[in-house]
């Protein structure tokens, strides 16, 4: 029992150190399992896929430590294994975060520790995302519709662009030729219905047009986001060949900093309420209203600017409630109109007065202005 005792806490002192006090794969912090196999400290999420790839986890508060295995984790850790592991990831692949869904996570764990991706070694064939080029078949929901048939996609790094064909048949020409200058590429298992369903955004003339996506397989679905992503790196390094990595990165793409309904009324605050699907994109400064969630055109966009520009966000309570059910207020003043938006719940209130006020508070781009 001493013995035990010892190891847990030689354990706990390791955890401490900068490179283990967080997850191994997702940066969670304060990791409380472990992969006595690999050496690696990682979060209760990450050690159930650690599991399902038969590396062996334990528990560091729980479970029971032999001094080898402990051993084993003080002569390896976070750090050791990043070395090797992480050698040689591309600077477009996308590394999960803890608040990421569980496809990009799980294929990052595989991607690193069973299929090696990272090492540095040649590999041959080449790995499908870092070729320039790359075609498949993929669900995609219709656009008038509810409904996913297979779309062929060919997305060209040497082009710049993905297209997409309504039918097998190619011979009548591509449904869409999408610019990689305007794409975005964002996981949406939870609004789509799928735990592999993906959101493409991208300019079509005056709209913002989104397809949503998904494949069967794991694998093959974070393949296209990483080579959608690999497309636009590319891009970006032509577009800006003085650009740091550091600049660029964070460019590629984006997740939306909130999405949710919200009610709706007119310029006059006298119209009727209308419950409306939200999507705040930080990057542009853009609110967009749909009235669906899975809409493939917006109905309409706020521009977000700077409060020296004549904007603000503050609660409000609206004069005329005709038709609103929710009593939680958003008012968004621009310099030509003030738009007030209804919450269901004061917490959707305050995380919407939150995001709105953080993008408030950042200072416009020349491109903004």
């Amino acid at each position: 029992m001493a013995n035990h005792e010892r190891n847990k806490n030689i354990l706990l002192e390791l955890i401490k150190l900068p490179d283990n006090s967080r997850c191994a794969d997702c940066g969670a912090p304060d990791p409380e399992w472990a992969s006595y196999t690999l050496g690696v400290f990682v979060c209760l999420n990450c050690s159930g896929i650690h599991r399902s790839l038969s590396s062996r986890v334990k528990s560091i508060k729980l479970d029971y430590w032999d001094d080898k295995m402990v051993e084993f984790m003080k002569s390896n850790g976070n750090a050791k294994n990043r070395a090797l592991y992480e050698k040689a990831v591309p600077p477009y692949y996308y590394r999960p975060k803890e608040s990421d869904c569980v496809v990009l996570k799980e294929q990052w764990i595989r991607a690193k520790y069973e299929r090696m991706e990272f090492t540095g070694e040649t590999k041959y064939p080449p790995l499908s995302y870092t070729t320039g080029f790359y075609e498949g078949m993929l669900w995609k929901k219709g656009k008038e519709n509810t409904q996913f048939l297979k779309r062929k996609f060919v997305l060209s790094e040497r082009e710049f662009t993905l297209t997409y064909y309504n039918k097998e048949n190619e011979s009548k020409g591509p449904k869409a030729l999408i610019s990689i200058k305007d794409i975005n590429a964002t996981f949406q298992p939870e609004k789509i219905g799928h735990p592999n369903g993906l959101q493409i955004t991208y300019q079509d003339d005056d709209h913002t047009r989104n397809l949503y996506v998904y494949h069967e397989s794991p694998q093959e679905i974070v393949t296209w986001y990483n080579a959608i992503r690999a497309a636009r790196y590319a891009y970006l390094r032509t577009a800006y060949p003085t650009g740091r990595d550091a600049e660029l990165i964070p460019k590629i793409t984006r997740n939306y900093l909130k999405e949710g309904y919200m009610e709706k009324t007119g310029p006059l605050q006298k119209e009727p309420f209308k419950k409306r699907w939200f999507v705040l994109d930080s990057q542009n400064r853009k609110l967009f209203y749909f009235k669906g969630q899975l809409d493939a055109e917006e109905l309409g966009v706020v521009f977000i600017g700077t409060e020296n520009k004549g904007y603000s966000v503050k609660e409000c309570v609206p004069k005329h409630a005709q038709g609103n059910k929710w009593k939680w207020g958003v008012m968004v003043e621009t310099p030509k109109r003030q738009f007030v938006f209804m919450c269901e719940q004061d917490r959707e209130q305050k995380e919407w007065l939150d995001a709105l006020k953080l993008v408030l508070s950042r200072p416009m781009s020349p491109l903004h202005h």
